[in-house]
């Protein structure tokens, strides 16, 4: 079970973890282990999550997120399969924790009078300063 905060928890069935050998440092025994995990969540497809945290996560332009919903997180950070495992995990339910955030609304608004002529003002400086760096016309 992994678990995400205090009203939401992934069951193991619904994580697939593979094994795989991983690059970098590590002389033989880096080409002989699988320390690095790949671990697989189907979004699209989860009883456990609910409606709105699944629509939240689809929406993310993410490039773990595949276009049949699944979100693959790849851990090879450490060079034992144990942490690595950990930390493909922990990234999975940081994510999944983001999306449990409903994103505030914005509330349109209009800039006021003031700031308006705020900014004409500014925009009329930034004129004048950029007239007096042109050459004087000549008189004929």
């Amino acid at each position: 079970m992994l678990v995400i905060d205090a009203h939401l928890a992934l069951p193991e069935t619904e994580l697939d973890e593979r094994f795989l050998r991983a690059d970098g440092p590590g002389g033989q025994h880096v080409n002989r282990t699988e320390s690095a995990v790949e671990l697989r969540f189907d979004v699209a497809r989860s009883p456990t999550l609910p409606d709105a945290v699944r629509e939240r996560l689809l929406a993310r332009r993410d490039r773990r997120l595949n276009a049949d919903g699944v979100l693959v997180i790849q851990a090879r950070r450490f060079r034992d399969q144990a942490r690595n495992r950990e930390d493909a995990r922990e990234r999975l339910a940081t994510i999944v924790r983001a999306a449990l955030v409903e994103p505030k609304r914005r509330v349109a608004t209009r800039p006021t009078r003031a700031a308006r002529e705020r900014r004409l003002a500014g925009k009329q400086q930034r004129s004048r300063i950029k007239r007096l760096r042109t050459r004087p016309e000549r008189d004929a």
